[in-house]
């Protein structure tokens, strides 16, 4: 037995690798953005589909790869995502141009859906009950650490590219080092891959494919001979059960006696994308880069927002069942709008202004000739000064001087940008981030509980989608206090909506949160 739970533990980590090339491939943007638009010379709209158009196109894999798993097997299908990952990942970093490189991001938004709908399906399928729920968490967890591991990555090769080893010359990292920070994922799914082919198929799909013998075979070596018979005959009973159900329609969704559960289903949805944590995720180096820390210290400052991801992740695992759901989202959806304050109080009170002095110690390449006319003047925000560096530069070398000239004017304090973010992340990690799941699994009744879960889940991509995308425009046109503004507003709008209509479901049976939700 002992032989069988390492087995299992082998296989689940395996396929949870599917997880963490899903947290790499969607986070590595984060340090490739800013070079990307440098050098295709992208507007900020077009920056912001760059980064949204895998989210969007991951939203549709997840709605197709269920029904694709069960007509080719989970395991055929991860392989495909194996191979996407890698052709994503070499093809948006080889890409001559911004169509190339879209098409190449867009692909990898195919390996990001269906890996995350099949990597917990296919371990869910194979784990015992009794371990059934940490080992499916393997994947949850492995999607953290490819989040940190990306931006730990970016830093990495930023590092290399300043180097002036004779190695660092010959692969071109200077020159080419957001191409290297997509084009390394190459190699984990490459390994990824090769080893999906010591994972064998799913006994479930094998007996929904009438191969009984090759099912009992493979349960064999998850679980004794005794449980792989009672296992079988469930599994059987249950697709039985699945051919006679109705399919649920949509219009049942909107019944009266849904009300209820479907808006808080809809609220908590939209309120975990909203108060803009795929902004931090998708777009860190770039925030603390307003801060005016410079681009390597602002590369160090996201390794931090990784593993500030990771270790809150891990503690709202552990806390998840103690607490319960309700206290910890208050909690967390609080943070998150007292930080999200912080960060609009930080940058509110920034103020920026170039003397003859710091214009000289710039960069040779900066024309400081036309910089000299902003000498003595004084700017109250991040979008005023912007505009005055565009009118005095031109908008490609005021964008691609940047980082470097909001350091030289700044006077604000950048610990104060820091410790928002990392407390916003904090407080995310461990309420909207895994509990959001949780309650989707307790609070919609059986009768439209896949549905209710496909059709809020896609909202929540959506909203996601919408908030990479527009990020990048807020930040040029609005300014930075009142886009973390924004969010923390919403953020306290759903903390009053969650204080007065969420029940805590923690100990109650499935049947009892029906009652108290659904009213016939």
């Amino acid at each position: 037995m002992k032989k069988q739970s390492r087995y299992t533990t082998q296989v689940a980590a395996i396929v949870a690798l599917g997880g963490l090339l899903m947290g790499f491939d969607a986070s590595v943007i984060s340090g490739v953005n800013k070079f990307v638009q440098l050098d295709f010379q992208l507007t900020d709209l077009e920056l912001g589909f760059s980064v949204s158009s895998l989210t969007i196109v991951a939203a549709l894999a997840m709605m197709v790869s269920g029904p694709l798993s069960d007509r080719y097997g989970r395991r055929v299908l991860l392989k495909y995502c194996a191979v996407i990952f890698t052709i994503s990942a070499v093809g948006s970093a080889l890409a001559p141009n911004f169509t190339l490189f879209l098409i190449f991001r867009m692909l990898g938004g195919i390996g990001v859906g269906a890996s995350l709908i099949l990597a917990p399906m296919y371990i869910a399928e194979v784990a015992p009950p009794e371990s059934r729920g940490k080992l499916v968490s393997f994947n949850q967890l492995n999607i953290v650490v490819g989040i940190s591991l990306a931006f730990f990555s970016n830093y990495l090769i930023l590092s290399f590219s300043d180097s002036d080893a004779a190695w660092v010359s010959q692969l071109g990292l200077a020159e080419h080092n957001w191409r290297w920070m997509l084009g390394v994922e190459a190699l984990p799914a490459v390994l990824y891959f090769f080893g999906l082919y010591a994972v064998p198929r799913s006994p479930r799909w094998l007996i929904m494919k009438q191969r009984e013998e090759e099912a009992r075979a493979v349960m064999l070596k998850f679980t004794s001979a005794e449980r792989t018979e009672t296992d079988i005959k469930s599994i059987k009973e249950a697709l039985k059960s699945d051919t006679r159900k109705k399919r649920t329609p949509i219009k049942e969704l909107f019944k009266p006696a849904f009300k209820l559960v479907l808006t808080i289903g809809i609220v908590i949805g939209v309120l975990q994308q909203i108060t803009g944590i795929n902004s931090v995720f998708f777009y860190a180096p770039m925030i603390f880069e307003q801060s005016g820390i410079g681009t390597d210290a602002s590369f160090i400052q996201a390794i931090l927002v990784g593993l500030t991801n990771l270790v809150f992740t891990i503690l709202a695992m552990a806390l998840i069942d103690r607490l319960g759901r309700k206290p910890l989202l208050m909690i967390g959806v609080a943070g998150i709008a007292i930080f999200m304050f912080v960060l609009a109080y930080g940058f509110n009170s920034a103020n920026y202004s170039l003397s003859k002095d710091k214009i000289e110690v710039l960069s040779d390449d900066i024309n400081k000739e036309a910089l000299y006319l902003l000498d003595g003047q004084s700017f109250a925000n991040d979008v005023i000064y912007k505009e005055a560096l565009r009118k005095q530069l031109g908008d490609q070398a005021a964008k691609a001087y940047e980082s470097e000239l909001i350091t030289a004017a700044i006077d604000m304090n950048p610990t104060l940008i820091l410790i928002g973010i990392i407390g916003f992340v904090a407080s995310f990690a461990i309420s909207l981030g895994p509990v959001m799941w949780v309650l989707f699994s307790e609070l919609f009744p059986l009768k439209i509980r896949g549905l209710a879960i496909s059709a809020v889940g896609f909202l929540n991509s959506a909203v996601s989608a919408l908030v990479q995308f527009l990020f990048p425009w807020e930040l040029s046109t609005i300014g930075s206090a009142p886009t973390f503004l924004i969010y923390g507003i919403l953020a306290a709008v759903g903390l009053i909506y969650i204080f007065i209509k969420l029940p805590e479901t923690k100990g109650r049976s499935l049947e009892e949160l029906e009652s108290i939700l659904i009213k016939n």
